[in-house]
């Protein structure tokens, strides 16, 4: 449909961990698909130029940039290429993220800076970067990527305060860059993901993928598509009018509840 041609796309953590389709690879694909020219970040190059190679091959246009998104320098690099190799910006999504257990009274020290950095830092290290290229183009479009571990009190016995807490604080981010840049243009909203089958997920296995399933109130299993095309619609000009958004997509998690009789 070509809904965002002529645009170019940033996404962060866009190749999968391993096989099949993660969030960032659907998002990446659908929008190269979708007309955008993709910039696709990781740390691994092998992973990503894979990416790159597989957009490429179905017609789309994308370029692979190897960089830690937690470092400055490297962030800036990355929208320097972006920038020189196709002269604008108009889509950033931060979607590098990392999990990790442990109730509050369990989390070490380096596990929470790990966190907050992979989580939180880089998503602001990014938007500072894009802003002024997207002034530059007339406006753009911020994506983060949440969890509705940010949302919501997930009870277990193994807990998830680190993970939480930055997946909560990138709402705030959200709202804040939203607030700070509507006047400009520049749109920020974030995705709040539900139970999905990924990559990142497939270790836990086929009994919990079904418990998973299980807890949706749809009670489908949610895919890295469906991701994909809730950032497609956010990105593209369907949205223009569209911003500090905090965007469900998760079978309805976050917003249903059984209602006892």
């Amino acid at each position: 449909m070509n809904r965002l041609d002529g645009k170019v796309a940033i996404v962060t953590g866009a190749a999968s961990r391993g096989p099949g389709v993660g969030n960032g690879k659907a998002m990446a694909m659908l929008m190269a698909r979708e007309g955008a020219k993709v910039l696709l970040v990781n740390r691994t190059p092998e992973r990503v130029v894979a990416l790159q190679e597989e957009i490429t091959g179905e017609g789309g246009e994308a370029a692979a940039f190897t960089g830690d998104v937690s470092q400055a320098e490297d962030v800036a690099a990355m929208v320097a290429a972006a920038v020189e190799r196709w002269g604008r910006l108009d889509i950033l999504v931060n979607n590098v993220g990392i999990g990790g257990p442990g109730r509050v009274e369990a989390v070490e020290d380096e596990q929470w800076e790990k966190l907050l950095s992979a989580n939180m830092t880089s998503a602001m290290l990014c938007s500072r970067a894009a802003v002024p290229a997207m002034r530059a183009s007339g406006g753009g479009s911020i994506i983060n990527i949440s969890s509705i571990a940010g949302a919501l009190g997930l009870m277990s016995d193994v807990g998830a305060a680190a993970y939480a807490a930055t997946k909560a604080g990138l709402h705030g981010l959200t709202l804040s860059i939203a607030a700070d840049y509507a006047a400009e243009q520049i749109r920020c909203n974030c995705i709040i993901v539900g139970s999905v089958n990924t990559p990142m997920v497939s270790h836990l296995g086929e009994d919990a993928r079904e418990r998973r399933r299980q807890m949706v109130p749809m009670r489908t299993e949610g895919t890295a598509w469906d991701i994909g095309w809730a950032a497609v619609y956010l990105a593209s000009d369907e949205a223009r009018w569209v911003t500090g958004v905090l965007l469900p997509v998760d079978g309805g998690l976050v917003a249903l509840r059984d209602w006892p009789r």
